[in-house]
This record gives C-alpha cells, structure tokens and sequence, in this order.
C-alpha cells in the first residue's frame, strides 16, 4: 500500500478540511479528483475529469494546485465561480492549510480604468458638459484612491454607463511601456502582482482575448503558467469561437474617431493645415454610412438568428455584401488616409502612432469581412444592443484550443459538471482538439432518487406547432401550484418566454421576475429573498447560477435546447461535419444540446439538502428516437407524468 500524499492528508477523515469546516463532509470522489489532479501535475499532460454536482471538485483541483508550489492559472466560465475561488474558497483554504500562498484575481481589460485616457477625457468638451460634470468628479474622486482600478468599486455608476468605454483599457489602444502613465497603470500592476503569484485567477473569456492578442506589442495581460485548470470547461468552445474571430464594429470606429478628436483637443499634434480633423471626420463620416448600409442591407438577407432580445444573427457571404461594397471600399480608403496621415505627423506623440495603428488594423480586416471567402470562417452580420458588427468567426477552434491553449503548458485539466456524452468524452475531445488524455468520470455524491422528481406532460403538441406555448404555459401553472412557486421557468428563446410569462403571471399570484427587468445579480437576490418568487429566463440563467435551499425548489425547461440552425456558426459547423462524412446531428447538435440541458437541470440540486422537481415540457423526449440518449443523460430521478406526485413529493417526510 502506498503511503499517503500531502493532498491524500488534506482531504483525510481527521485532517485540516475537516478540522477547520465545520460542515466538512468526506467525499470519495472529491478525493479521487484530487489525486489525480496532483498526479497530472507532477507528470505532465492533460486531465479530463467530469465531475458530478456536490462532488467538491473546486476545492479537489485547488489544494494540489497550492500544495504543488507552482503558479497555476485558474480559469472558469464564469465571473461567478471566479469570484467565489477567490473571495470564499482560497481564504478558507489558507486557514484550514496554514500556508502562505499569494494569488491575483484578474478580470478583462474593459472592466479596469484606463489612467491615460481617463487624463484626456477628463479634460475634454465632453467632461465639461453640465450633466456629464457629477460623474466626471466622481470619477476624479475614485481614481485618486482606488489601488485596483476596477470599475465594480464604483456603485453608484449604472452597469451600462456608455461613457465607460472611453476611459476603459483595452488591447487595442493601449500604448503599453511607451504611455506615459505606464508605471502607475492598473494593468501594468494586475500583471505585476499575477507574475508574483501561486494563483491566477481568471475567466474563460479573459483567458481566450489575451491568447488572441498575445503574439502582439502590447496585448499580453496573463503572466506564463506552465500549469492549468479549466473549470466550467463545457464553455471554452463558444468563448474561443468569440475571440478567435475577427469583428469591425460601429463601436471601434467611434473609439478610433473619439480618440482622434481628444488629440486634437489636447494639442498634441500640430494640425495647422486641419489635415488631422479631416482625416478623423472622414473615418466618422464614412463608417456610419457604412453600418447604415449594412443595417439596410442585413433587412433583406434570409436565416436570421434571433439570440436574445433585441440582437439578431444573419449569416452573409460575398454576395450578400454587394450592396455594401462601394461603402465599404469608402470606409477603407479613410482609414487608410488615417493611418497614412499620422505616419507624416514629425514629431509624432505616441497617441497619433496609436490611431494610425489601430485605423491600418481595422482597414484590413474588413477588406477580410468584405471578400467573406476564407472557407475556414464563417462571415456574419450582428446587432447587439446598439452596436453593428461586421464578424468573422471560425468554424472549427480546436486547432486553436489545442495551440494557443494547450500545448503551451505542461499540465491542462479541463473539468465540469457536464463534460461526458453518454459516457465518452469523445465530443469535447474532438471540439477542443485534445489528443491523448488522462479521463475520470465522478458521479454526483447526490440522492436524486430521493432529492429530485422528474416530470414529464403526457400530452403536449411539438415545441414547434402553434399551440405550443398555449399547453406549455397550463402546465407551467399547473407545476407552480403544486410547487408554491419557488422555481426557475428557463425557455430557450425570448420569444417563447414573451409568449409563455403573461398568462402564467395572470393565472398566479406568485411574485413573478423575468429576465430583462433588472441586472442578473440583482434578480438573483430578489428571487433568494421574496417568498414563494418566479424568475423567467433564458439562456445566461442555465448555467453559473447557485440558489441553496428552498428557494429554488422546481426548475421547468419549455424545450429541448437545440442551437437553431439558423445560427450563422451552428449552421456552418453543421455544413462541415457533414462535408467531412459524418452525422451533423447526431455527433454534434444532440451533444451540445444534452450538455447544455444537463446545466439547466443542474440548477436544482446544488446541497445535500436541496429538494425538488425537474420538468421538462418537451414530449420529444419520449417520442422521439434520440430522446433516449437525452433520458440517459438525465440524473436518476424518479420519472412520473403525474401532477399529484409533485404535491406529494412536497409533503412532509
């Protein structure tokens, strides 16, 4: 018999867990992960470990990550779990392990000010005007004493502040070493005290736009690991797909033109001959033509993508962008006029250097996006909120996972919840391009046979017939009286939602939220804290979402979570399995589907204690021949279609 290790002792019966939580429980399978997360770390290599709900698998990847003394990087897919590694489950770790370990939590460059352009702004038109002058003085006030720079300080400024993106840093109008307020910048000392650290904490989207930028002069954020964990790793493939791409926005020639006229104002360029105004207002003039173009044009393009409220998704190629050739081409040519104009500026200050930088940069992609032809991307137009994008994304990301992701380091584990499709982990093998693996698939240490129901409608018509959201919102009253409300309603789209949400809320008198209505966190407390509370939502509410207790004691799904294949990349990667010879359905639409309804599921059973009933309104689930591998996937809750059961499983036991 082998002796124990150092993590063998942590998670023992009598050891430091135990002794300083008082709830510890031991768990078979949070110790099982943790020597294996030890063993990839001493040996190399990648380790892929699926592990069930109410496994303990943050704390099983994070005590061999402090006790093996090496700078591991952190990632989740989530700000949530980032925030609690780093606010609730470190410090309890270093006082249960008696160590003196330093870590560095670290979010994307928009979340931090910029002290540089904040300088400028301040001093522009802009900040002068009467009722811009209260935040611009708040602002002043913050800058002066904050040490992180991070805007989630600053309470009293509105989540979505439009200002924030001008004196937010960014990749792409950072100066790096060559700004004058390099010393003193907030990214400059976040990457100082990460490069001193045992931990990095990051998220999967930080993680993939430092990758993307990182071969550049000034891009790199996250300090060199040789070591990594990949939490929530089910999401890595849609995050790489966003910043492997390639996107021209109206935002980023308004950034480039604001940037341009806050030159000017401060004098730091000698315009005399106004060759600089003109360039600048020629970029502004022609790039909204551009985007208003592009906007008339997406109207009579087919396959449109509605995502969530308000954005829309139309897949384009070369042909679908004549109309707009000639406004592109005028877009361009001003760019290019930018570019050439602060290269002729003697002396040229390092800000003009930077415009006529970023003015090159975004002219040649969007040559790219115009000619719509490289087949390893697919082209596509997006409205998001208030802003227009012209996008390129590519249809396959495994290659770069592997590269930029992967190969760089000498241990990789990649863990979740739902990693596994019917026992194999070949889907996310294939789609992340990993190879040769170290695989461990833990079970949920929870009794969901006791713990859980799972109601399935006899009758209901298919999610795609008129009469669908009619049935769909009596069962949904149904369920929630039986339930006393406390429940999640989660749809697949808006639109559903839209339909479903008045009639439940006429026939009830639950309190009930709906996504939309209020900042996600702030829903969240209103549901922990209002009685017998309803929250409709969709997609940003399956998953990275914990409410403990009887709170959440029913999650209803409308439909089975199929990506439309409306979707520009769903359709494209669709195209190319079945180029390649293989089942597009079956090996790629069916997977993702489970795997993303096994998160919406996992909602409800987040304690030993927690109770509750999962309902799923899809009857293709029982009609259907792939409904059988969605049933196999499901936790192994009692199945009944009737609505008295739910009554009595509430009663009390």
């Amino acid at each position: 018999m082998s002796l124990p290790t150092a993590t063998d002792r942590v998670f023992a019966d009598d050891g430091p867990l135990a002794r300083a939580l008082a709830d510890y429980e031991p768990r078979a399978g949070q110790r099982e992960m943790a020597a294996a997360v030890a063993k990839v770390f001493d040996s190399g290599g990648i380790l892929l470990v699926e592990a069930g709900t109410g496994t303990g698998k943050t704390l099983a990847y994070l005590v061999p990550a402090i006790l093996g003394r090496q700078r591991v990087l952190v990632s989740t897919g989530t700000k949530n779990l980032q925030e609690q590694i780093y606010f609730k489950d470190l410090p309890v770790l270093r006082d249960a392990l008696g160590l003196d370990f330093t870590a560095t939590y670290m979010k994307g460059r928009g979340n931090y000010l910029c002290a540089h352009r904040f300088d400028q702004w301040r001093t522009s038109a802009e900040a002068r005007v009467a009722e811009v002058v209260p935040i611009r003085r708040l602002l002043e006030r913050w800058a002066g004493r904050t040490e992180t720079g991070d805007r989630a300080e600053v309470t009293e400024l509105a989540e979505d502040l439009p200002l924030w993106s001008e004196i937010s840093a960014s990749s792409e109008n950072c100066l790096g070493s060559k700004c004058p307020r390099y010393e003193d910048c907030f990214i400059t000392r976040m990457r100082q005290r990460a490069a001193a650290s045992d931990l990095v904490i990051v998220n999967h989207h930080l993680l993939c736009a430092d990758a993307a930028v990182r071969q550049g002069e000034h891009g790199e954020v996250i300090p060199p690991c040789s070591f990594a964990v990949l939490d929530e790793a089910h999401q890595l493939e849609d995050v790489a797909t966003q910043y492997f791409g390639i996107a021209v926005s109206n935002y980023r020639i308004e950034d480039l033109t604001r940037d341009g006229d806050h030159v000017l104002e401060a004098g730091q360029v000698d315009d005399a001959d106004g060759d600089v105004r003109r360039a600048v207002d020629r970029v502004r003039d022609h790039g909204r033509a551009f985007f208003m173009d592009l906007q008339w044009a997406r109207r009579g393009a087919e396959g449109a993508s509605s995502l969530t409220a308000g954005d829309e998704r139309v897949r384009i190629t070369a042909d679908s962008l004549v109309d707009v050739a000639e406004s592109g081409q005028r877009l361009a040519e001003a760019l290019g006029v930018l570019e050439a104009t602060m290269a002729l500026l003697k002396p040229a200050p390092e800000d003009a250097i930077a415009i006529g930088r970023r003015a090159g940069e975004i002219r040649d992609q969007l040559k790219f996006l115009l000619r719509a032809g490289d087949p390893d991307y697919v082209f596509y137009f997006e409205v998001k909120g208030h802003g227009v994008f012209l996008r390129a994304a590519p249809i396959d990301v495994s290659r770069i996972v592997r590269e930029l992701l992967l190969d760089p380091m000498r241990a990789t584990v990649l863990t979740s919840a739902t990693l596994s499709v019917g026992g194999s982990f070949e889907h996310v093998r294939s789609r992340l391009g990993i190879g040769e693996a170290t695989e461990l698939r833990l079970r949920s240490e929870f009794d969901y046979a006791r713990q859980a129901i799972l109601y399935l409608p006899v009758r209901m018509p298919d999610p795609r017939s008129p009469g669908f959201a009619a049935a769909a919102s009596r069962e949904i009253v149904e369920i929630l009286r039986r339930t006393r409300g406390r429940a999640f309603v989660l749809f697949t789209s808006y639109a559903m939602l839209r339909a479903v949400e008045p009639s439940v809320d006429s026939a009830l008198d639950f309190p009930i939220l709906v996504q939309g209505d209020a900042p996600r966190s702030a829903l969240l407390d209103r549901f922990r804290s209002t009685p017998n509370a309803v929250l409709f939502a969709t997609s940003s509410f399956w998953q990275g979402v914990d409410v403990i207790g009887e709170a959440l004691s029913c999650v209803i799904i409308d439909k089975l979570p199929f990506a439309s294949p409306a979707d520009p990349i769903t359709s494209a990667r669709i195209e190319a399995i079945g180029t390649r010879g293989g089942e597009p359905f079956a090996d790629y639409q069916v997977p993702v589907a489970i795997l993303t309804l096994l998160q919406g599921l996992g909602r409800l059973i987040r304690h030993r204690g927690d109770r509750g009933v999962l309902a799923i309104l899809d009857p293709r689930l029982r009609r259907m021949a792939y409904g059988r591998r969605f049933l196999e996937a499901l936790p192994p809750a009692p199945i009944t279609s009737n609505l008295a059961d739910i009554e009595r499983f509430f009663e009390p036991f």
